[in-house]
This record gives C-alpha cells, structure tokens and sequence, in this order.
C-alpha cells in the first residue's frame, strides 16, 4: 500500500491500548498519538481554575485554550483526572474543539492513534481499526497497579467502581459514545501479556496496510 496510513485504536482504560499503540508506531515508524491526554489536559485545565468540568462552557474554553504543553503534565492520571476527563469528554463542544486537534496530527504523516472514539468518528476511513477490550476486573487491577507504582495510595475496590462508572459514562454518553466500529478488529487482552497482544495486534495491521 502507498501513502501513510492511519492506525485507529480504541478500548476502555486499561485495556492496554496505549501500550499498544505506542509500540504500533514504532514498529511502523508512524507518529503516535494518545488522544486521551486531550481530555485529561482539559479537564484538569477546568479543575485548576476550581471549575466544574461537567460545565460546557468552561470545559469548551479550556479544550480550545490547550497547548501542546499541556499534554506532559504529571498530574494526567488518577482518579480524579480520570473522573474530569469522563466529564468533558462528554460535551460534545469540547468533543468538536478536539477533532481538528487530532486530524491534523495523523492527516500529515500517517499515524497511530488511540482513544474512544477514533475508529469511530476521528477517522472512520482508517485503514486498520483496532478495538482493545479486557474485563473490568482485570483493567481494574491494572490501574491499581499503575497507581501503586507511581506512589499513589488507592484501594482497587475504589479504583474498580470508579473504572465501573467511567465505562458507563463513556458508553452512554451523546456525544461518540464508546463502542467498536463495524470494522475495528476486536481483540481481548485479559488473559494476554503485552508481547502476545502486540503479535495478534501487527499481524491484523499488517494484513489491512501491507508491508512498510
């Protein structure tokens, strides 16, 4: 295939997607994306004026103001800073302020992205979509296990129920509810290690764009 194709990826938190894509790209030489750090970084844009990320107003604002700065604060995960993204990701003003955001990244060169709703509005033409699921215990575990690691206290009962109602959240949501598109190729990572989703995973894409 000739051109520089675009790799959509979308799942739940935790499903391993990130992890995913960003070895994709690599392997690929594409450019990576982790669309998710945009509503992270505007919602914690509305938390840190004392803003009620749930406000479109003042979540649109803070998605148009973002700069590319933004996206490497360390304050971007936790439940908390899941919580706000949940939030303004599902304005749909917000959702809009973004979509330009992301297509121009991935329209230039070609890339990787991974997010809720890539497959299924971002980019519908993608050549390869990828929808990376696992149960929510076992993404709840995981999460637990990113937090313990990064030096944050969380019981994984709380991280569980906050896991439960974020996946409610972003699947009921008006605005690009979280589900797989038609054609995203479903893989389940609860019972695979990050080598064998990755095999699984290049194979798919390697069949949908050829070799490059």
């Amino acid at each position: 295939m000739t051109g520089k194709p675009i790799v959509a990826i979308d799942g739940p938190a935790a499903a391993g997607k990130g992890t995913l894509a960003r070895r994709l790209a690599a392997e690929l030489g594409l450019p990576y994306l982790d669309t998710g750090l945009l509503y992270r970084a505007a919602g914690r844009r509305v938390l840190d004026t004392g803003g009620d990320p749930a406000d479109p107003t003042v979540a649109e604002a803070a998605a148009r103001s973002l700069l590319p700065s933004d996206l490497n604060r360390n304050d971007l995960r936790g439940p908390l800073a899941d919580a706000a993204a949940a939030s303004v990701a599902s304005i749909p003003a917000v959702r809009a302020a973004l979509l330009a955001f992301q297509r121009d990244f991935a329209e230039r060169d070609g890339a990787v992205l991974d997010g809720r709703d890539i497959g299924t509005v971002i980019f519908p033409d993608a050549v390869a979509k990828l929808f990376v699921t696992a149960s929510l215990t076992e993404r709840a575990r995981r999460r637990w296990q990113e937090l313990r690691t990064a030096g944050m206290d969380a019981e994984i009962a709380t991280v569980e129920t906050d896991m439960r109602q974020r996946d409610a959240k972003d699947a009921a949501r008006t605005a690009a509810p979280l589900r797989p598109a038609a054609d995203a190729y479903r893989l389940d990572t609860s019972d695979l290690d990050a080598e064998a989703a990755f095999r699984s995973a290049i194979a798919f894409v390697r069949g949908r764009i050829g070799p490059r």
